[in-house]
């Protein structure tokens, strides 16, 4: 079976590790297991990982790694599990360059489903990965990259320089974005695109 290339997995617990290796490598993943996030970034530097499943412990220093991951260009999509997880952990994970945060329990065959979809997803261009969200009007093609950039936890002025557009009319992007997608505010919205609620849920 031909692999679709290198999964690595933080996971504390031993048998879950087990568990999400086994299933993965039945789906033709390698999988590389490690006991930190020191090790992982390690070897990042020499591997190319598809995908990266990383357990956000209460201390939060998984925040630390995914950071480190994307300020060394590992573009790989990071999906976050967690067993304390919050919507406001979730919103941090997001900021820091996660694809999915994932609250356990979980089904492992949902884990291999959602590290398909980020893998698939992350091939596509920006623009047409933002473009439309779930039941609502689509975004113009400035609004799909203004929405990318502050998924991936960009402020409005950053996402203004990185545009070259002013500040205000990052602003008026936004709140069309907003609009648009029914969301109260930009963690309503990152709530929407990465699956953890629709706006109306607290």
């Amino acid at each position: 079976m031909v692999s679709k290339g290198e999964v690595f997995v933080i996971d504390t617990d031993a048998a879950c590790r087990e568990e999400l290796s086994n299933a993965l490598r039945q789906s033709a993943y390698d999988v590389i297991c490690f006991a930190d996030g020191a090790s992982l970034l390690s070897e990042a530097k020499a591997r190319i990982p598809a995908c990266v499943l990383l357990e956000m412990p209460p201390d939060r220093s998984a925040l630390e790694v995914l950071r480190r991951l994307r300020e060394e260009n590992c573009m790989a999509p990071v999906l976050v599990t967690s067993a304390n997880g919050n919507i406001a952990m979730a919103v941090d994970a997001i900021k820091s360059g996660a694809a999915d945060f994932i609250e356990k329990p979980f089904r492992t065959h949902d884990i291999v489903g959602r590290i398909n979809a980020a893998i698939d997803e992350s091939a596509q261009p920006t623009s047409r990965r933002q473009r439309w969200l779930p039941g609502c009007e689509p975004l113009t093609a400035r609004e799909g990259d203004v929405l990318a950039l502050l998924a991936a936890g960009l402020t409005n002025k950053e996402v203004a320089r990185r545009m070259h557009l002013s500040a205000r009319t990052v602003e008026g992007y936004r709140a069309s974005i907003l609009k648009k997608a029914g969301a109260r505010n930009v963690t309503d919205l990152l709530r929407r695109i990465y699956g953890q609620g629709s706006p109306s849920q607290v």
